[in-house]
Order: structure tokens, then C-alpha cells, then sequence
């Protein structure tokens, strides 16, 4: 249970895929003219997210690997028709509203990424849990953007006015342009609540930053986040514990190199002593043998 409270968690808040993966941008940038358009859009899309994800992840082991992304497609788009056809059954207007995207979830990067990267490595219950908390995120993220450009853009929350009768709405936050400015203004708050101060460098781990100049603005260092950039630290640390090992290696090399030439040098010194120790006896014997010669002659006198 704790792993399935996990998955969930992860989708709402570490993973959040509209304020942190930035997936989906495609519905989130179109459908958020108001509230209930995002949260309809929320609630369909985490119906398909997890039932596909609880499908796929009991398919796992007889999915062909090499097939495995259209079977994905097929699997994701049996679910869509379905909801699609309880929503123009049951919700007539809602489908005409949401309209094409409706259909477009079948190729939504959040429903096939979570099928590739989860699904179809895990079991059956944590993949569930795990489209359910990508959904929930993904529908709070959409929800919030939707409810802001309404409030903005027609001053009303939900189809209901809440703003004063004076207030002069804001036409740009109702169209495209306003999508990308509440998207930024939502990411950039929600980066903000997430990340260290701009000068509080303390709590920075000096091991995990190691090779990182630091300038004392945490909010543009590359090491802002351990977790985000633990892959780029870790490649530094086995570069440079690369290179120590190849100059280790370069100078253990040399040393013998060096041990093998003085080894040379003394070797080819020993052997001129040596000729010259076999040259003296020689000498000696050649020096004898007159001598003889001539105590044999005086003896035959």
C-alpha cells in the first residue's frame, strides 16, 4: 500500500506531468478557457491513464517487445472510444466541447510514456495507482490553469460570476497567448515553493556539487536539484576517476619501463667484466707453456 501512496504522490507532485515533465502540452494549451473544460479533460484522461496502464501492466509478459508501442496505441484506444462513446451517450454537450481532443488522447505523451516507462516493467497494482496519480496531477495542473484564465479572461469561476460587475475582463487570457502566460506564471510559481533560496548555499552538499563553481545564486546553478542533475554529476566523477586510474596507470608503466632499462644497463655492464675474467687464465696458460718447453730441453741434455 505505501508503494501504491507512493505512486501517487510522485504523479501529483514530484512527476507532475503540465508543471515538471511538461507533457501534454497540447490539450493543456487548448481546452483551459475555463475550469470545467480542464477538469472534464483531467477526468477523462485519467480514466484512460489508468486503465491502460492496468491492462498493459498484466500484458507485460505476453506483449512482444518489438511490438510493443503499437500495442500500446491499440490497447489506449480501445479505452478512448470508450469514454468517448459514455460522453456523447451521457454528456452530449461536453463531448461537443472538448471535441477532437477527446480522440487525441490515444497519442497524448503522458498516456504512452507512462505505458513504456512504468507499465510494462511493474506489477498490476502500483501501474494502477500510477496512472491514477499522473491523471490526478495532470487534472490539477489543467484545472488551475483553466480556472485562472476564466477568472481573468470572463471573470467567472466554474460558469459563475464571481468578479464585480465593473470589472473589465481580460480577452487575452481566453486565447492562445494567455494558455502560454498562465502556463508560465503557474510553473514559475510552483519552481519557486520547490526550490532553494537564492543565497541560502548551505544546504548544498559540497560532495554531490563537487567540479559545480558556486556563485551563491542556487536559483541558476546547475546542481539546483541533486536529483535532477545526479546523472551529470556522476558522469564528472567517473571522468575524473577515469583519468586518475589512466595516470596511475601511465605511471606504473613508465616506473617498469625504467626498471627494465636500468635492468638492460646493468646486465650489459656484467658482461665485459666477464670477458675479461675468461681472457686472464688464458693469458697465464700461454705464458706457462715456454717455460715447460724449456725445462723438458735441458732435461734431454
Amino acid at each position: 500500500m505505501n508503494k501504491c501512496v507512493e505512486r501517487i504522490v510522485n504523479g501529483v507532485v514530484k512527476e507532475n506531468p503540465t508543471f515538471v515533465l511538461m507533457l501534454g502540452m497540447c490539450p493543456t494549451l487548448a481546452i483551459t478557457t475555463s475550469a470545467m473544460n480542464g477538469i472534464s479533460m483531467g477526468l477523462c484522461t485519467t480514466a484512460v491513464l489508468a486503465m491502460s496502464n492496468l491492462l498493459i501492466s498484466m500484458l507485460r509478459k505476453v506483449i512482444p517487445d518489438k511490438v510493443r508501442m503499437p500495442a500500446f496505441i491499440v490497447i489506449v484506444a480501445s479505452f478512448v472510444t470508450l469514454v468517448q462513446m459514455l460522453l456523447g451517450a451521457y454528456l452530449p454537450e461536453l463531448n461537443k466541447t472538448l471535441g477532437i481532443y477527446i480522440p487525441l488522447i490515444v497519442v497524448n505523451c503522458i498516456i504512452l510514456g507512462r505505458a513504456e516507462s512504468y507499465a510494462y516493467k511493474n506489477p498490476v497494482l502500483p501501474s494502477f495507482f500510477d496512472g491514477i496519480g499522473m491523471g490526478i496531477g495532470f487534472t490539477i495542473g489543467i484545472t488551475l490553469i483553466g480556472m485562472v484564465r476564466e477568472l481573468l479572461g470572463a471573470g467567472e469561476l466554474f460558469g459563475f460570476r464571481v468578479m464585480p460587475s465593473s470589472y473589465q475582463p481580460i480577452s487575452i487570457f481566453v486565447m492562445a497567448p494567455g494558455a502560454f502566460l498562465v502556463l508560465a506564471l503557474l510553473t514559475g510559481l510552483q519552481n519557486k515553493f520547490n526550490a532553494p533560496s537564492a543565497t541560502n548555499v548551505e544546504e548544498c552538499d559540497k560532495e554531490k556539487r563537487e567540479g559545480l563553481e558556486c556563485n551563491g545564486n542556487c536559483m541558476s546553478c546547475a546542481g539546483l536539484a541533486y536529483e535532477k542533475n545526479h546523472l551529470l554529476i556522476e558522469q564528472a566523477a567517473e571522468k575524473r576517476e577515469a583519468e586518475r586510474k589512466a595516470a596511475l596507470a601511465e605511471k606504473a608503466k613508465a616506473a617498469a619501463a625504467a626498471k627494465a632499462a636500468k635492468a638492460a644497463e646493468s646486465k650489459a655492464a656484467e658482461k665485459p667484466a666477464e670477458s675479461k675474467t675468461e681472457e686472464k687464465p688464458a693469458d697465464s696458460r700461454a705464458a706457462g707453456k715456454p717455460a715447460e718447453s724449456k725445462t723438458e730441453g735441458g732435461d734431454n741434455k
